[in-house]
């Protein structure tokens, strides 16, 4: 075992998340190792304790606690990414230029390893690197099974100037949606607060968000407000609703937890609509039954921001999979029809 160190965060190196840091400085210690320590409060920064998301700053001093003697056995090779893997990957890229990659991500693929997830974008971008010497680095997150755009930043710069952009909201997301039933107002602002539910397993199977009132989010321990605009785009008389939505925050699961809390889930959300519920235009559920896909119908269509060098504004909009086109297409709706940010006016 090593006693205990302190290390100081390097130029260059702030704007990173404490776990990341961790594991460049450390790559035989795992990520369960490095949540434990911060749980028990056995890494810290400046003195304080912190979380694996903690963002660094250059300069900073991180305690080190005593850590077993790096073995070389024990580090793992990178797996190899397999020729389907790889073209798979290439043929996502919306976007490429020398400092950032916008891919399409399929549904029903990570975007970060965790438990029982041993293929996801972080580990494939090795595909991405097109002549680089590192692989791109992930600046934002999606669910597993949303699709859509997803930013990758081919630099630490780049990368810092994008983490800066998300946190000042200069970021701006647009999701389509298809909902059980049809939202009233058709255009309007949820803000219930969120809060994290355990979930039911050993590894927090299960594990969800729950609602509560905006009133209540101070007095809840480990509630956080939350908000999103919608507007509904076209509507199948009553049955279900082709919806936009701009995450002005950006909760875990919120747009799902959102749409569900007044009624009309995300089609094919079993998490937050109920797996096996139906709705038929007179009750609640996530499926529409029919020729319908049961898989979830959320996809993130467009990302504007600035960019991190050149400083234009870049617009990047993303089809949508296969499984909510065959949607699209049996409700007759169409992206032409409708426009490409239906909030603009209302800003």
């Amino acid at each position: 075992m090593t006693g205990v160190q302190t290390l100081t965060v390097a130029d260059g190196e702030g704007g990173q998340r404490l776990d990341r840091w961790f594991r460049r400085h450390f790559p035989h210690i795992p990520q369960g190792r490095i949540e434990k320590m911060c749980r028990k409060g056995e890494i810290r920064v400046e003195g304080g304790r912190v979380k694996p998301a903690t963002r660094l700053e250059d300069g900073q001093s991180v305690r080190i606690p005593p850590l077993p003697e790096a073995d070389a056995p024990e580090a793992p090779q990178r797996p190899r990414i397999s020729d389907a893997d790889a073209q798979m990957m290439r043929e996502a890229v919306l976007y490429r230029d020398d400092h950032i990659i916008a891919l399409n991500k399929p549904p029903g693929l990570p975007t970060q390893g965790g438990t029982g997830q041993a293929r996801h974008v972080d580990g494939l971008a090795e595909a991405l690197k097109f002549g680089s010497d590192e692989k791109p680095r992930l600046v934002h997150r999606l669910d597993k099974d949303t699709s859509g755009v997803l930013l990758l930043a081919r630099s630490r710069k780049s990368a810092e100037a994008l983490t800066r952009a998300f946190r000042a909201r200069d970021a701006r997301k647009i999701y389509w949606a298809a909902t059980a039933g049809v939202p009233s107002p058709r255009m309007g602002t949820i803000r219930f607060g969120l809060v994290k539910a355990p979930g039911h397993g050993k590894s927090g199977e299960g594990e969800k968000m729950h609602t509560i009132h905006p009133d209540a989010v101070s007095k809840t321990e480990g509630a956080k407000p939350a908000t999103t605009d919608y507007a509904t785009l076209s509507a199948l008389g009553t049955r279900a609703a082709w919806v936009a939505l701009v995450p002005v925050t950006g909760r875990t699961h919120q747009l799902r937890a959102h749409m569900a809390a007044i009624g009309h889930p995300i089609v094919g959300d079993g998490k937050y609509g109920g797996s096996g519920q139906e709705n038929l235009g007179d009750g609640w559920g996530a499926q529409l039954g029919g020729e319908i896909s049961r898989k979830l119908h959320l996809h993130a269509r467009s990302i504007s921001l600035t960019h991190p060098v050149t400083g234009a504004r870049l617009t990047i909009t993303a089809p949508l999979p296969q499984h909510m086109q065959k949607t699209w297409d049996a409700m007759e709706w169409r992206a032409a029809d409708v426009p490409a940010d239906p909030f603009a006016d209302e800003e």
